[in-house]
């Protein structure tokens, strides 16, 4: 494994880590700001090492990081600007796209993952994925309609 690769897969898992626990502080109103500081800086290092590979077309992942990216910008300016539900939204997005990315990752280098889906096409990928998204989903939708975490 290269270096680049080492310091990338390192970033990317204390990133989603991070960012469980800032889901869970929505959740329970408590604002962590720290572990938002590291989910924030740690998930935008994640978009960004992935650019440092040697890729010499647009592929999935890097349309993922330049999404992710995108959306971390929003993130930042809700923090900001003290916008509770867009920041909330916002970081839930970037947390799913790294569990997406994830996802992809577990089936494409665990062996008895990879078994299950030798192309990372079959359906049992799209049901992780699938669950994913609802999971960020419902636990944004939750913390927004608990209005237990605020910003200001």
């Amino acid at each position: 494994m290269s270096t680049l690769t080492l310091v990338h897969v390192a970033i990317s898992l204390v990133g989603i880590a991070a960012g469980l626990v800032v889901v869970y502080g929505f959740l329970t109103g408590m604002r962590l700001k720290g572990w938002n500081w590291l989910f924030l800086v740690m998930t935008i290092l994640t978009s960004v090492t992935g650019f440092f590979f040697p890729i010499h077309k647009v592929t999935p992942g890097i349309v993922l990081g330049v999404i992710s990216l995108i959306v971390l910008g929003l993130a930042l300016l809700a923090l900001k600007n003290g916008w509770t539900k867009t920041y909330i939204i916002t970081c839930s997005i970037a947390e799913f796209l790294n569990v997406l990315v994830l996802i992809v990752q577990l089936f494409m280098k665990i062996p008895a993952l990879h078994a299950l889906a030798p192309t990372g096409n079959e359906p049992i990928t799209a049901v992780c994925k699938l669950v994913a998204l609802v999971l960020f989903a419902v636990l944004a939708w939750l913390a927004i309609r608990k209005k237990a975490f605020v910003l200001v």
